[in-house]
């Protein structure tokens, strides 16, 4: 091949790779504008919701590592081709999907190949690149990632407001069909001649067993009864699978999770702010659309507009995180990231009926502001608490424990957030001497029928707008709950984070690894 040649192709690469990693970003997001139509449309209760997000997140934990030995056993492009088919197949399932448990079933498959389009696609442009750009191709995929997180939001409100919530799955399609019409005359195999070879088989299955009943036990708990068969049941099941799942990986040849890494306090503190930050933002970012609609009565556009602050915060800040980091070190930055989630929850627990927009804004820019100040420094902090031959392995079981982080603060803030807003619905309906009855849980998992069930029990004893009332005071209970629950893990991340991290080898490290930072 020509230089030209040379030279336009490993541009066209980074073009058909950043569109399947841009596909894969901006699905975390995109998905949260459309709970509301998915609960009017499909009847998904906030159980459903939930298995929505943190199914996907399972499948993300359990495979990031695996698909990325894969890729380097047996072809990156091979992996991230049949990755890439997957994921359309699957977002093509899910814009088809007429049940909730079929949707739930086809964003499982779409977390296994996200696992795949995040793993591979940076290995890939590093290799179409040479040494002296890679560094440059690499941010630029940062920031094609930073992108679809930040057009989320706005993307996903203005197609589910004119096109309906199955065009953010149906969307997929056509472009990752493009992104594949790029790779497939540009892209060149690769692989790792050294990598290990051997997968860690047991430890994915005991990590899904392990965490999938776990969550069960949370979710389903209080619906259950918490001494239920049931429930303890799960519990045991959990307890086991997990305890067997540390054990495995310390002998395993090629572990999922290296246990090993968790005693360099560096490592320690990267994996803990990495695990609260995705702890924060999958709980927050589930429930804040469900207030934004349920609540303040935005939909389409307008719900994507009102989330932007947060996201294009994000985008704007994580450059300056980034130098702050590499300039005075992780741990300050860490801990102003933390300080701000803290701040932003607190200033959640303030919303009401009618917040005004700079209250809303404010809160959500806050977040953005965490987000910035954790996501970048986290990820150089572990990598410079190993050495550059463990690298790979450092960033997989960061992700891993990020992952499971989102997936455990979704079960256990949405536990809250049912628990507070029941009592408080009781409370009301006792007042007003109007009996309770199973309908009362119905009403709190599924807010989307709430006002009608309301009515449907107690019509005659509340008018329409009595209804209403009741329902967004039940609503805000179980939303200030769960935002004083991330209020209070934001502060106690952040003390233990100041006790863990020493400044002056937290500054030494960053600085340290900024050289090997893209």
């Amino acid at each position: 091949m020509s230089r030209v040649g040379a030279q336009r192709r490993k541009w066209w690469v980074l073009g058909g790779v950043g569109i399947a990693s841009f596909l894969g970003t901006i699905d975390f997001t995109i998905v949260n504008t459309a709970l509301a139509a998915l609960r009017a449309d499909l009847g998904a209760t906030v159980t459903e919701l939930q298995w929505l997000v943190s199914g996907f997140l399972l499948a993300l934990s359990a495979c990031m590592v695996v698909m990325g030995r894969l890729a380097d056993l047996y072809g990156r492009r091979r992996v991230l081709f049949a990755g890439a088919v997957g994921f359309g197949l699957a977002s093509l399932g899910a814009g088809l999907a007429t049940q909730v448990d079929m949707l739930i079933a086809f964003r499982l498959a779409q977390g296994v190949a996200c696992a795949v389009l995040y793993t591979a696609s940076g290995a890939i442009v590093a290799d179409a690149f040479p040494e002296q750009e890679r560094g440059r191709a690499i941010g630029w995929l940062f920031g094609i990632n930073g992108l679809g997180l930040a057009l989320g939001p706005v993307l996903g409100g203005v197609l589910v407001g004119t096109l309906g919530w199955r065009s953010i799955f149906l969307l997929n399609v056509p472009l990752i069909a493009l992104s594949l019409a790029i790779c497939v005359p540009t892209l060149r195999e690769s692989r790792d001649a050294q990598a290990d070879r051997r997968i860690d088989w047991p430890g994915v299955a005991l990590l899904v067993v392990g965490l999938s009943t776990a969550l069960l036990a949370i979710g389903q708990g209080a619906r259950w009864g918490w001494t239920s068969p049931a429930t303890l049941c799960a519990a045991g099941v959990a307890a086991v699978a997990l305890a067997l799942f540390q054990r495995v990986e310390q002998g395993a040849p090629a572990p999922l999770l290296k246990f090993a890494l968790f005693a360099n306090r560096g490592f320690a503190g990267a994996a803990l702010a990495n695990a609260a930050l995705a702890f924060f933002y999958v709980l927050a970012f589930f429930l804040m659309p469900l207030y934004l609609s349920d609540v303040l009565g935005l939909a389409g556009w307008r719900l994507g507009l009102a989330l932007l602050p947060t996201t294009a915060t994000v985008a704007l800040v994580s450059p300056l995180a980034g130098k702050l980091a590499d300039r005075y070190g992780a741990r300050p930055v860490l801990l102003a990231g933390f300080a701000c989630f803290a701040l932003s929850a607190l200033l959640q627990t303030r919303f009401a009926t009618d917040s005004g927009a700079a209250l809303v804004a404010g809160a959500f820019a806050c977040m953005g502001l965490g987000w910035a100040c954790v996501l970048g420094p986290a990820t150089v902090l572990a990598l410079a608490a190993v050495p550059q031959r463990m690298a790979a392995l450092a960033m997989g079981s960061s992700w891993t424990v990020h992952n499971v982080g989102g997936a455990v603060g979704l079960a256990l803030g949405l536990l809250c957030y049912e628990l507070a807003a029941k009592a408080r619905l009781l409370q009301v309906l006792a007042t007003q001497s109007v009996p309770s009855g199973p309908w009362v849980e119905q009403a709190v998992n599924d807010p989307g029928h709430a006002r009608a069930l309301l009515l449907e029990h107690v019509g005659s004893a509340m008018s329409t707008a009595r209804a209403s009332a009741v329902f967004e005071q039940s609503f805000l209970a179980g939303f200030h709950a769960a935002m004083g629950l991330l209020a209070m893990v934001s502060l106690l991340v952040l003390v233990a984070l100041a006790l863990v991290l020493d400044r002056r080898a937290s500054a030494a490290a960053t600085s340290a690894a900024a050289p090997r930072r893209p």
